[in-house]
């Protein structure tokens, strides 16, 4: 990287002082300071010898960014990271702790009701910086893949990490905005992705190489399971993964790419108390437009596209994968191929064996798709020449395993071309390899899960070797907790998305607060009227009437009341669960 050499790898807080926080390189021969006025907000450089000598010092690895609340801005730092390992000698980062310092030093010009507001905003920001996940570095470009870096030209590589990373991947860019319009600052802003980063060591006849997993998550079109599914306007799809394996090896480099992304025009899920709501495909927009923009997209960034649809073909979700088919064909792009796979019809009774089915059917696409290799003068050798963009409805728990078949098998024949493997072997016939590739796997799986759904995957356990009864009743229990979270918490945790990635701009003098919305009145009544109706035919059965006719009419009563104010509670079931409050997510589909 030609920009290392201006580069901030070490920080240093120095932020008690009523005027200013001041932000220190601490690199050997830097003379550097950030100084961002608490009053003004206005960002400039300054020298150390600048900093009060009053003030407090304390570390910080990194500045996510600055946001308004109603209290007015705040900074956003890196307090704790953790090493996750080095991508060829550089060092990268899991963010594990943040610190949202204010830079009003009173809330007494705020009102009760505006306190409670900036209080909730606060807490939005912090669930979202408790979901685990979150990456960067500070000499490495994390997010881009291997090839589109190599394919890039010299003024590329003079800028600066913040300039060059893909918008996609960047899940502060929203909280950077302000340092990004200055570039002499630039080296003080560190982009950080979300997703997923395992890196391992690993063995094989006796020749180490190392083995990377990388998922970047899309900060376009984020959001939580039920309220953000399909695409907007623009072609982003809902909870659209790029996932990058790489392999290192004498210096040598191998990579293959593959996405997931949610069936790619407008259709909506919305969380209504049911298990599993009726997928609605909208009537009143032209979907064509969106699908097109979304594949022209990814055309220009991966190259031919493989579609593996993975849905159920009947039911709820027969209409899905019909229209995905129609939409393609309509589309007729030489450069878009679909394959559609019943999993949970072809795998029933846990018939894993079956899904080779599919990859063999994939076979010839994906020799065509190749992977990316560069050798070790740094000459590119291939070229991946197309990705496989998987989706099932939610894009976690089908796609997961298809997507780790998929990239065993360009693993296979990376390994064999490099000379790790012999002729005739196979990795899974590598039991201490297969270990840390299954498991490596299945934690790529419950990162996206928890980041999209709120709880770990399902199906990890054939992930990580074979179906199991065991495995069955952890599902069970996950997707208790998903129907739980999707429909009790889901709004708030949209909510706080919106805000962090600037969807939602909080109006310091706005008094009409959307946190505010008044609940109608069968919210409250009819919950507290089914308890009662419930207990009373419990209490009823319990404590038996003077004869059987008089208690039998008793339960009845209280039984049907039950019964009937439940139904009536389905029956309006999307007035009963969390919706987001922020930004209206009907105008968004």
């Amino acid at each position: 990287l030609a920009y290392e050499a201006f580069r901030v790898t070490k920080f240093k807080l120095t932020h008690i002082t009523p005027e200013k926080f001041y932000v220190e390189a601490c690199d050997d021969g830097a003379d550097d300071v950030l100084a961002i006025d608490r009053v003004s907000t206005e960002v400039t450089l300054t020298v150390k010898k600048d900093v009060p000598p009053s003030a407090v010092t304390r570390p910080i690895y990194g500045i996510l960014g600055t946001i308004r609340l109603v209290a007015g801005t705040y900074l956003i730092v890196i307090t704790k990271k953790k090493k996750v390992g080095e991508i060829f000698n550089h060092a990268i980062w899991k963010a594990t702790d943040f610190d949202i310092l204010s830079y009003k030093k009173t809330m007494l010009h705020l009102t009760d009701i505006q306190l409670q507001d900036n209080k909730v905003f606060l807490s939005m920001l912090s669930y979202v910086l408790s979901v685990d996940g979150f990456y960067f570095s500070t000499t490495y470009d994390l997010t881009h893949t291997l090839q589109r870096l190599a394919n890039t030209s010299p003024e590329f590589q003079e800028m600066s990490l913040l300039e060059r990373a893909d918008p996609r991947f960047v899940w502060n860019g929203h909280l950077l905005r302000e340092f990004a319009a200055q570039p002499e600052i630039h080296r003080f802003a560190i982009p950080v992705m979300h997703g997923f980063i395992t890196m391992h060591s690993c063995s094989i006849n006796g020749k180490c190489f190392d083995w990377l997993l990388i998922s970047r998550r899309s900060c376009f079109r984020a959001g939580v399971r039920y309220y953000v599914r399909g695409i907007d306007s623009e072609g982003h799809a809902a909870n659209f993964v790029e996932t990058e394996q790489v392999v290192h090896y004498k210096g040598s480099k191998a990579s293959f790419v593959q996405t997931r992304g949610s069936i790619p025009f407008f259709w909506s899920q919305r969380p209504n108390l049911k298990y599993k709501p009726k997928p609605q495909i909208s009537k009143s927009v032209n979907h064509m437009d969106g699908f097109q923009r979304h594949f022209d997209s990814q055309i220009i960034s991966y190259g031919k596209q493989m579609i593996v649809n993975l849905v159920n073909q009947k039911g709820s979700e027969l209409p899905l994968e019909q229209t995905f088919a129609e939409m393609v064909n309509s589309m007729a792009n030489g450069m878009v191929r679909y394959v559609a796979f019943d999993f949970h019809k072809e795998c029933s009774r846990m018939r894993w064996d079956r899904l080779q089915i599919l990859v063999d059917r994939l076979a010839e696409q994906q020799d065509e798709f190749s992977y990316f290799l560069v050798d070790s003068d740094g000459k590119i050798v291939t070229q991946q020449e197309g990705t496989f963009r998987s989706n099932c409805m939610d894009c976690l728990d089908r796609t997961n395993v298809i997507q780790s078949l998929l990239a065993r098998r360009s693993l296979q024949a990376q390994l064999q071309r490099l000379g790790v493997l012999h002729v005739g072997q196979r990795i899974e016939e590598q039991a201490d390899f297969e270990k840390i590739y299954k498991n490596a796997w299945a934690d790529n799986a419950n990162a996206c899960a928890k980041q999209y759904a709120g709880t770990g995957a399902l199906k990890t356990d054939y992930t990580t070797g074979k179906r199991t009864q065991w495995g069955l009743i952890m599902d069970g229990w996950n997707s208790l907790i998903r129907y739980y979270k999707n429909n009790f918490s889901d709004g708030f945790r949209q909510d706080a998305i919106d805000l962090f990635l600037g969807n939602y701009s909080v109006d310091e003098v706005d008094s009409a607060s959307p946190l505010h919305v008044k609940k109608d009145w069968k919210f409250l009544a009819l919950p507290i009227i089914m308890v009662v109706a419930f207990s009373m035919c419990i209490i009823c059965l319990l404590m038996a009437g003077d004869t059987w006719t008089e208690t039998l009419a008793y339960v009845l009563f209280w039984g049907t009341a039950s019964f009937g104010t439940f139904a009536i509670i389905l029956y309006n079931g999307k007035d009963f669960v969390d919706a987001p409050k922020l930004v209206q997510k009907e105008k968004m589909d």
